[in-house]
Formats: C-alpha cells, sequence, structure tokens
C-alpha cells in the first residue's frame, strides 16, 4: 500500500438510468454503500435533489437510515440537506435521531442551493405567499446551537435543544458549497469545508480563502478542506471515456430545460457526436485507469490543499460504477489499510 495523505469518500446521486426506476436506483445506492463500506472508504453521503428524472435522491434523510443499517464501519451523511427549505429544529431533531441509530457514523452536510429548478424550490416552501428571504446563516446558527445545546436561556426555542433525541451524540456538522459565500461560513464559524470541484473546478483560491480565515470552535481545531470530484476509473482509459457520455448528455439537457434520465452509452455517444456545441460547459472529470485517476486526484488534493476527496459520477451501469470504485479501492489499498485502523 502506498502512503496516503488524504482520505477518499463516495457522493452518491442515485441516478436513475433510462428504462428503469427510481426504485431501482435505491437498491443500486444500498449495493454501492456496502461495496464503498466493504472497500475502505471513508464516508459515504447522499445528495439531495428533487423535482429529476435522473437522480432518485430527493430526501438524503430518509435514504440515511437504511445505508447506516446496511454498513458496518463507514459514515454516513448527507451531501447535503438544502437547509432553506427546512426548519432547523426539524433538520436537529432528524439528525439527532439518526445519530441515535448509527452513534458516531453520521454526518450532517449542509447546502444552500435549492437543489432544484425555481419553481421547484417554490413549490417546497412551506409558506407560498412570499419568496423567501435568504437568511441562510441565521438558519445554520439556530441548526447548530439545537445540536450543541447553545441557545440562550432566555430564547423562546430553548427548551427544545435539550429534548432532542439521545444516546448517539451529535452529526458531525459539514458546510458544503461551490461558491465564496459557503467559504466564508465555514471559516468564520469553524466548520469543516467540502466544495463541489464537481459542479465549480475553480475553487481552490477558495479553500485557500478558508484556510486562511479559518477560526477555531470546539467542534474543529484547524481547518479540514474535502474537494467533490468527478471521478471515473475503468480498466482502460477508452472505456472511461465512454462511461463518461451518458451524464454529458444528460447534463446537456438539464442545461436546456429538457431534463431526462442518465441515457446508454451508444445513445450518448451518438449524441455527443451530432451536437458538439451543446457541450462546452468546463466540468473537470478525472478519467482513466487506475494510476491515472490517481494522478489526476494527486492533482486535485494539491491544488486544494485536501484533506479529503469525495468522489462522484453518474454511469446507466451500475456494474461499471461498482467497479469504479473498486478500482480505486485496490489502487489505494483502502481496504487494509481500514482493517487496520
Amino acid at each position: 500500500m502506498r502512503d496516503m495523505s488524504y482520505r477518499l469518500s463516495v457522493l452518491d446521486q442515485s441516478p436513475i438510468a433510462a428504462g428503469s426506476t427510481a426504485a431501482d436506483a435505491l437498491r443500486n445506492t444500498l449495493d454501492l454503500a456496502r461495496t464503498a463500506d466493504q472497500h475502505g472508504y471513508h464516508r459515504y453521503w447522499l445528495a439531495e435533489h428533487h423535482a429529476s428524472r435522473s437522480l432518485a435522491g430527493v430526501a438524503p434523510e430518509a435514504l440515511i437510515g437504511p445505508v447506516a443499517l446496511a454498513t458496518t464501519r463507514i459514515r454516513v451523511g448527507s451531501g447535503g440537506v438544502m437547509l432553506p427549505h427546512y426548519s432547523p429544529f426539524k433538520v436537529a431533531e432528524t439528525f439527532a435521531m439518526l445519530s441515535a441509530l448509527a452513534p458516531g457514523r453520521i454526518d450532517l452536510g449542509l447546502g444552500r442551493a435549492p437543489g432544484s429548478d425555481q419553481r421547484t424550490a417554490f413549490a417546497l416552501q412551506r409558506d407560498r405567499s412570499r419568496r423567501m428571504m435568504n437568511d441562510f446563516p441565521e438558519l445554520l446558527d439556530e441548526l447548530t446551537a439545537y445540536l450543541e445545546g447553545t441557545l440562550p436561556e432566555d430564547h423562546a426555542f430553548a427548551p427544545l435543544q435539550h429534548l432532542l433525541p439521545t444516546g448517539g451524540g451529535a452529526p458531525e456538522l459539514w458546510m458544503l458549497g461551490s461558491s465564496p459565500e459557503s467559504a466564508v461560513w465555514a471559516a468564520e464559524r469553524g466548520l469543516p469545508y467540502c466544495f463541489a470541484d464537481f459542479i465549480n473546478s475553480d475553487g481552490a483560491h477558495l479553500a485557500q480563502h478558508y484556510r486562511r480565515s479559518f477560526r477555531p470552535s470546539e467542534r474543529l481545531a484547524e481547518p479540514y478542506v474535502m474537494a467533490a470530484v468527478w471521478t471515473i476509473a475503468a480498466p482502460s482509459a477508452d472505456e472511461a471515456h465512454r462511461l463518461a457520455a451518458p451524464a454529458r448528455m444528460m447534463f446537456a439537457h438539464l442545461i436546456q430545460g429538457t431534463p431526462i434520465p442518465v441515457p446508454p452509452i451508444e445513445e450518448a455517444l451518438a449524441w455527443l457526436a451530432a451536437n458538439p456545441e451543446v457541450d462546452r460547459r468546463h466540468r473537470r472529470t478525472v478519467l482513466g485507469r487506475p494510476t491515472e485517476v490517481r494522478h489526476g486526484l494527486d492533482t486535485v488534493a494539491a491544488d486544494y490543499g485536501a484533506d479529503e476527496l469525495m468522489l462522484v459520477n453518474i454511469l446507466p451501469d451500475h456494474a461499471a460504477r461498482r467497479r469504479s470504485y473498486e478500482l480505486l479501492a485496490a489502487e489505494y489499498g483502502l481496504a487494509p489499510a481500514a482493517e487496520a485502523a
């Protein structure tokens, strides 16, 4: 096993392949989680996307429990909960309960983005008399106070902080994002920070700002950076490039406002060849044979000064998706390291 300077984890968006259902995608999520657990990945996060033909993960809080019960060692969490949709107290209760179900293994990754288009975001609101204000920092502070029991005693909700489900400790709180604001909020509050490189591949300077501005907290003494990276490993570079085509076609349709399930490889290759002009968005993809992927991930980790990388991909073939993570686990020697720990 080679020395590792960063951990490896998995982000699962529960992709729905053309001709399959959300139920199929969720069964694949449970299977991939067990694979990641057995092969030594550090954590397994579930995404939140709404009103999607492509992705089944609409409620990470509903998936975390089954995934935690289907695994034995790996940390399980949200990548992430889109906090503006929810009551901070409801999120605190839910994740305290999940922590009671799997003590010491639950992460609560928080994001500000809607995880949807604006119409869907409005449909998710309880109060539709107005558009919701951008009060994410206040929501984050209220949620943190519930989990840590630090609401002032004269606060109207103070008694509630002592009534959360007990026995599992508090979830590990994370700030997620792909914009400057998320780096600022994470640094100010002493939170670990996960940057979505697969959405915005120009985030290294934000990670540097986070490190420079970090204020130690009771939950975290030193800054901790994770980057979520689009990653596909296959036995050959040609195969990895073929596997990347369905997600490219899917995202192109999403940008055009015509969402589709994840298409088969041959259909995607033919469509991309016929529509080269719609596939120009810069999105870093680390793909190839395992040794090539490791070299690419080393570069990403160096760019961010990352303590951890979270690998994400969308493939129509679940077996190929499993194989991608298995190949990289072998390349990094993850399972023996996890057993030794």
